[in-house]
């Protein structure tokens, strides 16, 4: 038996590219994320979804519940799902972190570096992987849906194919982007990765 799991990246808000909104209240989807939300509902529309997790941050919960009424299912909030933790970092503009060592060292360096004050993504990891096998033995021979973030999801893909997580930049997770994993009892292999529905 093996759960089919469908990891999707949050549709677009308004500061993608300019702001490293980490857990920063208050970033809801516009129009554009609300379309891309919608096409991703019925893009999984014909998965027979049994269930629908959603990290707690706004942007995914807004994706999650347009995915959610689709499918006729009450979104199910998972703290393990929320975005990293980028410390003194969140809600930083990326041109105001150019210039900052720490900043590089964190974009070259995944597998040690850590956010100023935040988590380190192999923590990051370590709690996503917990979950989705959790989440596997619930949902033994299903089909379930996670709605997080895109260096949450790469540090999910890079566990599957077990990837260094410095080489997390080889590899891009879209904003409304569906990358899907099977899971089993001991085991996962990566079937699609960053698939573009709108």
């Amino acid at each position: 038996m093996a759960t089919t799991l469908f990891l999707v990246r949050h549709a677009v808000h308004g500061l993608v590219d300019q702001v490293l909104c980490g857990r920063t209240a208050g970033v809801h989807l516009g129009e554009a994320g609300r379309h891309q939300a919608a096409q991703l509902a019925w893009r999984l529309g014909q998965a027979r979804l049994a269930a629908i997790y959603s990290s707690p941050l706004e942007r995914a919960q807004e994706t999650a519940a347009i995915v959610a009424a689709n499918a006729r299912l009450d979104p199910v909030i998972e703290d393990a799902l929320t975005e990293i933790d980028f410390g003194a970092w969140n809600g930083r503009r990326f041109d105001s972190l150019r210039d900052d060592p720490d900043w590089r060292r964190w974009n070259t360096e995944r597998g040690t570096a850590r956010p100023p004050g935040g988590e380190s993504m192999g923590e990051v990891q370590a709690r996503t992987m917990r979950w989705a096998e959790s989440a596997s033995d619930r949902h033994p021979d299903g089909a379930i849906a996670a709605v997080s973030h895109g260096d949450v999801i790469k540090a999910m893909v890079a566990a599957v194919l077990g990837l260094p997580l410095d080489h997390y930049g080889r590899f891009e997770i879209g904003p409304a982007s569906l990358t899907t994993i099977m899971l089993w009892r001991g085991g996962a292999s990566l079937l699609r990765m960053n698939e573009a529905v709108a």
